[in-house]
């Protein structure tokens, strides 16, 4: 079975030519520093550095300064620990205050739940300090890096700050996924992820410490940006940072690194049998509640009577555990995009049965090897997939629903409508995700904001 690539299709085509007439010559490169806790570690971190990738091949000044720099790249920049004795001093004070106030829910906090961010961190104004003289700081995902109270308040009146959220920890009392409680709407407290039924917990501190720091920000001086309608739609509720401007922009992906490859080729480097049905899962933490594994897995059971040869590709750090009657592999995470896009080609089918996300990387990757994506429709994941067009939407935590979407994509019958599917995802990727479109879309807001 081989994929054809989008330059098959006669549409594609015409909606790459289309792509450039958008692309206007930048009047005045800008120079633009991004803030991220990593660079390169995680799908927060990839979609900055992507971002700043295409901001630079379209010439505008782009550099990083990072917690942790893991890349290669003379353009991105670690952040360097201040090591005189006052530095080192405070440190240590507002580390030990951050532990004690996260200590009494070591015990009550239930398992499953991702991370719990606070507001401060021990690195007080030092991070502000390294950053370098520039028209605008884009913020992206920062836990565990920047103190909202001492960057903030001197790092807006320096330059106009853009703020990339990537998750819900910006307008949240520390949770990155509120799975649904909707606290953040008013003021957290009792809350769910760290076990508590107190009013007033640290929740709701870091709530109202976050809320005092940016109600005193000119909010003509940060601009959110969300990549998906869903998250924006979070911001536009929040009672911190509903009060600032708002812009949408999808993220957006290098489409020759990941586009269709030739299925049979990829199956062979990866070990998978040539007649198989393949399924695709893939998550930086495969065993992470909210990605949906175990939705998955359950629904799986019993899709082996319909399918034949059923074959589970799964990709990320922890393997998991396969039920009897399916056949699989596993691939520990992969950092190097042209890989990973054989890992894409090698499927017949991606799904993502996450219970709340903003817009996967993983979906526009899929989309852009020319893959049928089928997934929850929550979150960014609706932005993306049209539903019986590039792939099939299922209620939430339908396991029914989703085992009848995977046989439907995968019985004998069904290759022309795969197919088919695969390759608009793939003209889809081409007109609305590449890499150029979403950096010329963020030169032109920050030209607006600087102007």
């Amino acid at each position: 079975m081989v994929r054809h690539s989008g330059a098959d299709h006669p549409d594609v085509e015409e909606s790459v030519v289309a792509i450039e007439g958008v692309l206007s010559p930048l009047r005045q490169a800008m120079k633009i520093v991004h803030l991220s806790t990593y660079d390169i570690k995680g799908g927060a971190a990839l979609s900055a550095y992507r971002l700043h990738s295409g901001l630079s091949v379209i010439g505008h000044d782009s550099s990083m300064v990072v917690k942790y720099r893991s890349g290669q790249d003379p353009k991105v920049m670690e952040y360097v620990l201040p090591m005189n004795l006052s530095s080192r001093f405070q440190r240590r004070v507002r580390r030990n205050a951050i532990v004690k106030s996260l200590k009494p829910y070591v015990r009550t906090r239930p398992p499953g739940f991702e991370l719990f961010s606070e507001d401060r961190t021990p690195y007080g104004d030092s991070v502000v300090q390294q950053v370098p003289a520039c028209d605008v700081m884009n913020l992206h995902w920062v836990a565990a890096y920047v103190d909202y109270e001492r960057f903030f308040p001197t790092a807006s009146r320096r330059a106009p700050i853009v703020w990339t959220l990537h998750d819900m920890n910006a307008v949240t009392g520390g949770c990155h996924y509120d799975m649904e409680c909707g606290s953040y709407r008013q003021q957290c407290g009792s809350c769910p992820q760290l076990g508590s039924r107190e009013e007033h917990d640290l929740s709701r501190q870091v709530w109202e410490r976050k809320k005092a720091v940016m109600s005193g920000i000119d909010p003509r001086r940060i601009c959110i940006v969300t990549p998906s309608r869903w998250l924006g739609q979070v911001v536009a509720n929040s009672s911190i940072f509903g009060r600032f401007r708002l812009e949408i922009i999808p993220y957006g992906i290098n489409l020759e690194d990941f586009a269709p490859r030739d299925c049979a080729s990829a199956r062979d480097v990866l070990g998978i049998p040539q007649n198989a049905k393949v399924i695709l899962f893939l998550a930086e933490a495969v065993d992470n509640r909210r990605k949906g594994f175990e939705f998955l897995a359950k629904a799986l059971l019993g899709c082996e009577r319909s399918v034949d040869r059923l074959w589970l590709l799964s990709v990320g750090n922890n393997a998991p555990r396969i039920e009897a009657g399916v056949q699989g592999s596993h691939l520990n995470y992969v950092g190097n995009d042209r890989f990973l896009s054989l890992a894409y080609s090698a499927a017949d089918v991606f799904v993502i049965p996450s219970l709340q996300d903003n817009l996967p990387n993983t979906v526009l990757e899929a989309m852009a090897c020319g893959v049928p994506v089928i997934g929850f429709d929550v979150g960014g994941v609706r932005d993306m997939v049209r539903h019986e067009k590039t792939g099939l939407l299922v209620k939430p935590g339908d396991i029914d629903g989703l085992r009848a979407a995977i046989v439907s994509l995968l019985t004998n019958g069904a290759n022309n409508r795969s197919r088919s599917m695969g390759l608009y995802a793939r003209q889809i990727a081409l007109e609305e995700y590449p890499l150029v479109l979403q950096a010329q879309r963020y030169g032109d807001l920050y030209k607006d904001l600087v102007g």
